[in-house]
């Protein structure tokens, strides 16, 4: 129920395209997996005695689990909040041998949507055991700003482009004023557009496409909610041009095949016909 629009876009990508997931985890984690490496999606609700906790993702990529939060404000509480998460994840996984449990956090890290210069590099805390020795539970951060639309496409990180319109929401009221600056915005979208088109269309993923694009418009209409040239721009650039699917365009080739056939076929039989 407290769900914002960037949770809903989030949780979208995990869910219908998990694979966008593991370039990200390259990234932050440094990984390396094969292209058809096995996603399963683990349950994001953890029960727990005073209420439910829900993650926004859980992943279990090859033999490990990956914990991915986005978060669209510099929250100074979000590491007890993933600790809160890690610990219901790693209960909820634990493992028996004998009478002694092993309990794995999972691989976390936070997407933050928005920061500062006070965001940190590292979620950090100092948890003090019973046996009373101290351990530091550090988890990295992504930052949503330190990615140029250039280097989103250079890693293949293609879960931020939907969110990549919030580095301009501060700036709603310069576009309206100053149509050469509005016009650098729609310059770039167009580049993100075609860089889209580019990556998804020649690996055959263009329903793909359509889905990133729709999610691109979704974020950019909540932002600029206010200014209707604004979302009218983007929407047109990135929502004007919706690309065939494959599945489409191969039938409308066996179409056009199948009728080419058939009017070969008449043909034949109409010269025996006149023969006759």
């Amino acid at each position: 129920m407290n769900n914002t629009i960037f949770d809903d876009v989030f949780r979208t990508m995990i869910e219908k395209m998990p694979y966008l997931a593991v370039p990200l985890i390259k990234e932050v984690f440094h990984t390396s997996y094969p292209e058809d490496v096995k996603i399963t999606q683990l349950r994001n609700e953890h029960q727990q005695e005073d209420g439910e906790i829900i993650t926004d993702s859980c992943l279990l990529i090859g033999k490990k689990m990956y914990h991915i939060e986005c978060q669209s404000t510099d929250d100074t509480t979000m590491v007890i909040r993933m600790i809160e998460y890690d610990f219901a994840i790693g209960i909820e996984h634990a493992e028996k041998q004998g009478r002694r449990y092993r309990i794995e956090f999972p691989k976390s890290c936070v997407l933050f949507l928005r920061s500062s210069g006070n965001t940190p590099d590292y979620l950090e805390a100092d948890v003090v055991f019973p046996d009373g020795n101290t351990y530091l539970y550090s988890i990295p951060t992504i930052k949503m700003a330190d990615y140029t639309k250039d280097s989103i496409f250079e890693k293949n990180l293609l879960m931020l482009p939907p969110f990549y319109i919030m580095r301009y929401e501060k700036k709603g009221h310069d576009f309206n004023n100053n149509p050469e600056l509005f016009q650098v915005l729609l310059n770039e979208y167009e580049e993100i557009r075609i860089s889209l088109e580019k990556e998804l269309t020649e690996t055959g993923r263009s329903e793909l496409y359509t889905d990133l694009t729709k999610l691109i418009v979704k974020i950019a209409d909540y932002i600029f909610q206010k200014e209707e040239d604004i979302r009218k721009g983007i929407g047109e650039i990135m929502g004007g041009k919706v690309l065939e699917l494959e599945s489409e365009r191969l039938k409308a080739e066996g179409k056009a095949i199948g009728q080419a056939q058939g009017e070969n076929r008449l043909g034949s039989l109409i010269t025996r016909l006149i023969q006759d």
